[in-house]
C-alpha cells in the first residue's frame, strides 16, 4: 500500500522529484516524460497529470545542463501529438457508447458537457486554446473524436496547439526558470506563461466575431 501512494505521490509531483529521477535513471527520464504527457492527453480518464509544471522544470534543468533541450522538444511534442490523436480515435471508437450511460467509472460527465459548450462556442480554435488548459486538454480531443470534427481538420489544429504549448512551457523553463525571483513564485510564473500564450488565440477569436457582427 505504502509503495502504491508513495508512486502515484510522485507521479503527481514529478517537477518535485525530476532532479532525483535524472540521477537514478538518467536518459530514461525522457522515457518518463514522453508517458505522463502521453498518457494525460492520450486517455481521458487520466486529465490531471501535472504536464505544465514538469515540462517547465525539465526546461529550467535542461538550462543548466542536466538535460538536452531539444530532445527535450522532440520528445514532448511527440508525446503530445501521439497522446492527442490516441484520444480522438478513443472518442470516435467508443466516445458515444460511453456517454450514453448514466454512470462512467473515471470520467468525469460533467466536465465533459462543460467542454462541448466551450468547444460549440469557440470553434475550431477550441483545440489550440484547450492544451494550455489542464482538463480541457484532456477531454478536448476526445469530445473532436465523438463527432465534432473530422481527423483531417483537427490534425492541423493539434500540430499548431502542441507545437505552441512545448515551446512555450518548455522555453518558459529554459529561459526563465532558474531566475531565483521565478523560483520562488513558480505557480504565478506558470500562469503568466499560460495566459501569454492562450492571447493570440483570444485575439483572433475576437477578430473573427467582430467580422460576423459587421
Amino acid at each position: 500500500m505504502d509503495i502504491s501512494i508513495n508512486f502515484i505521490n510522485g507521479i503527481m509531483h514529478i517537477d518535485k522529484y525530476l532532479t532525483l529521477i535524472i540521477q537514478q535513471y538518467g536518459i530514461l527520464t525522457y522515457a518518463i516524460i514522453f508517458l505522463i504527457i502521453f498518457v494525460e492527453t492520450g486517455l481521458v480518464v487520466l486529465p490531471f497529470l501535472p504536464s505544465d509544471s514538469m515540462l517547465f522544470t525539465a526546461g529550467a534543468l535542461a538550462g543548466i545542463g542536466s538535460m538536452n533541450v531539444f530532445t527535450l522538444l522532440v520528445v514532448s511534442y511527440l508525446a503530445a501529438i501521439l497522446g492527442d490523436t490516441s484520444n480522438y480515435h478513443i472518442g470516435e471508437k467508443i466516445g458515444k457508447k460511453l456517454l450514453e450511460k448514466e454512470k462512467v467509472r473515471f470520467i468525469n460527465k460533467e466536465h465533459i458537457k462543460k467542454v462541448q459548450k466551450f468547444y460549440k462556442k469557440r470553434g475550431s480554435m477550441t483545440i489550440v486554446l484547450a492544451r494550455f488548459i489542464p482538463i480541457m486538454r484532456t477531454i478536448v480531443p476526445f469530445i473532436a473524436g465523438i463527432g465534432e470534427m473530422n481527423y483531417s481538420k483537427f490534425m492541423p489544429y493539434n500540430l499548431i496547439g502542441d507545437g505552441v504549448w512545448v515551446s512555450l512551457v518548455l522555453g518558459g523553463g529554459y529561459f526563465f526558470g532558474n531566475i531565483s525571483f521565478i523560483k520562488d513564485h513558480f505557480s504565478y510564473a506558470l500562469i503568466s506563461i499560460i495566459i501569454i500564450s492562450i492571447l493570440p488565440g483570444v485575439i483572433v477569436f475576437i477578430r473573427e466575431k467582430r467580422k460576423k457582427w459587421k
